[in-house]
């Protein structure tokens, strides 16, 4: 069971190790990267497995003494996580693949780097280890940020780490008040420590305010969107399915720990929630391109993911839960056939763009099913997800935040229906009209009896082994969107299943024993 726990942490160091040694070898590098995130998607299955029914496994890595040794452990969240996280970032390296986007011989090792800061955040069971945990993300997403090179990149990565270095400031901070009052760090010892230790919650709303900026939760929020629309887009998809949850997992985990029955902060946490959702949801209206739109929901979605600590019930943290694992792989495939549009037509602007639907059919699938995912209409997952929340909400007289989640999912379509106009519908244009190896645009030349284009400006017909690297290279593109796209109709369809499986993982946040005790006895 220890190397279930340790190996989502160790398998990315060593892919990145190995990924320096073979930066020369871009197909050893895809190689190493896949099968050990396969290795990762594995241990996690086999963590879920073992906290199905409500349980916690924990060890201690180091022969050192309880308090000294770096605990990982894991129950029915942070096993969850690890697989819908892991199984994302694996098809968003398939997608880096096909699109050329991997091609710079610093981003495997600087993906394995960002993966093993985020799978170390939820596994591991102690404040200062997650604070390092939380740094090794930070420095894998800042160079991948940046990797591009342009003035647009170093502007946003200069945001980016200027505002997370700031919240790493405020939680090595908290860590420390932390420390001071309650004289540990250990999730196992914190537990209840506030009702011991009054002071020590002064320690926990800054670590609580800090995790909120890594989280995106308004009115914290305004670098996220500023820099995740100026990376590639592969990277784009990872940073929406990684660190923001990373978050999100913490604020959850310490709500549990920390203040677990207590309702006294539950409105104030309720209230941010549905701020966030309807602040995020009206900037992605007002945008105009397809980046810019979708991230401005990840910071809508990310207010429904943290409705849990303001209802806090099993109802309540299951939805919230299951609306996460199928919001991870809906808001993934949406930024994948954003970064295929941008990489087709060489825009995401929705002005230039139109009739796209009628080239690429497929593509415009692999839109509109996790689109009206994330609306949540019938019969997707986000649906299925929404209608929980909503019945969570009503069940305890929460009406606000009832009302909050049918207002956010309306405007949610108008934007959805807006891409879908902009990019998909109408005429084709300019962008939309040009395909793979055409020349550059050239004058058309007039005729008498019509306009020529002369023989030796006609764009180069396509090789054979033209034609397969570009099959390879769309289906390498799309089909992780498609595959998304189909799983969250059979979600929507049979999802009893995987409320069955979250459910147990919700009652332990409620009543943490089993974790508490797991990580004691390790």
């Amino acid at each position: 069971m220890s190397t279930l726990l340790v190996a989502p942490f160790v398998a990315p160091l060593l892919a990145a190790a190995i990924g320096l040694l073979t930066r020369s070898w871009r197909g050893v590098q895809r190689t190493v990267t896949g099968v050990l995130m396969l290795v990762v998607l594995g241990s996690g299955v086999g963590l879920v497995i073992a906290t199905r029914d409500g349980a916690a496994v924990a060890t201690r890595v180091g022969d050192w003494p309880s308090g000294l040794a770096i605990p990982f452990a894991a129950d029915g969240l942070s096993a969850i996580m690890v697989v819908a996280t892991s199984a994302m970032a694996l098809l968003a390296l398939v997608f880096a693949a096909a699109n050329g986007e991997d091609e710079h011989q610093l981003f495997h090792p600087l993906v394995a780097v960002l993966l093993a800061g985020v799978f170390g955040s939820f596994l591991t069971a102690d404040l200062f280890n997650l604070f390092v945990t939380f740094e090794v993300m930070l420095i894998g997403s800042y160079v991948l940020l940046t990797l591009r090179g342009g003035g647009a990149q170093v502007r946003a990565g200069t945001l980016y780490v200027t505002v997370n270095l700031l919240a790493s400031t405020l939680f090595v901070l908290g860590i420390a008040l932390v420390y001071g009052t309650a004289g540990t760090v250990n999730f196992a010892d914190l537990a209840g420590i506030t009702e011991q230790v009054p002071t020590s919650l002064v320690g926990f709303g800054v670590i609580f305010t800090a995790v909120s900026v890594k989280a995106g939760l308004v009115p914290l929020h305004g670098w996220l969107p500023r820099t995740y629309t100026t990376c590639g887009p592969a990277v784009t998809v990872l940073f929406s399915a990684l660190l923001t949850k990373a978050g999100v997992y913490v604020l959850l985990r310490l709500s549990s720990l920390v203040l677990g029955p207590d309702v006294t902060w539950r409105p104030l946490l309720l209230g941010v929630a549905v701020l966030t959702m309807v602040v995020g949801v009206l900037g992605a209206v007002g945008r105009g391109d397809m980046r810019g739109i979708l991230t401005f929901h990840m910071v809508s979605q990310v207010g429904y993911l943290v409705l849990p600590l303001g209802i806090w019930s099993v109802a309540g943290i299951t939805a919230g839960l299951f609306y996460l694992v199928q919001y991870v792989l809906v808001k993934g495939a949406l930024l994948i056939v954003a970064g295929t549009v941008e990489r087709l037509t060489g825009t995401g602007v929705l002005s230039e763009l139109g009739g796209l639907g009628r080239s690429r059919p497929w593509l415009m699938v692999a839109f509109v099913v996790p689109a009206l995912a994330l609306a949540g209409l019938p019969p997707s997952s986000g649906f299925l997800g929404k209608v929980l929340l909503l019945r969570a909400a009503f069940d305890d007289a929460h009406w606000v935040a009832g009302a909050a989640i049918v207002l956010v999912s309306l405007f949610t379509l108008l934007s959805m229906v807006k891409i879908f106009t902009g990019v998909f519908w109408g005429a084709p244009t300019a962008a939309t009209s040009a395909v793979p190896r055409r020349r550059p645009a050239v004058p058309v030349v007039a005729g008498g009896s019509g306009d020529t284009v002369p023989a030796h400006l006609e764009p180069e017909a396509p090789t054979a082994r033209d034609a397969e690297l570009s099959r390879w290279r769309m289906a390498g593109m799309v089909g992780p969107a498609l595959l998304i796209a189909a799983l969250t109709l059979v979600i929507g369809v049979v999802g009893q299943s995987l409320i069955e499986l979250i459910e147990p993982a919700a009652r332990t946040l409620i009543d943490p024993t089993p974790y508490l005790e797991a990580v004691r006895s390790a």
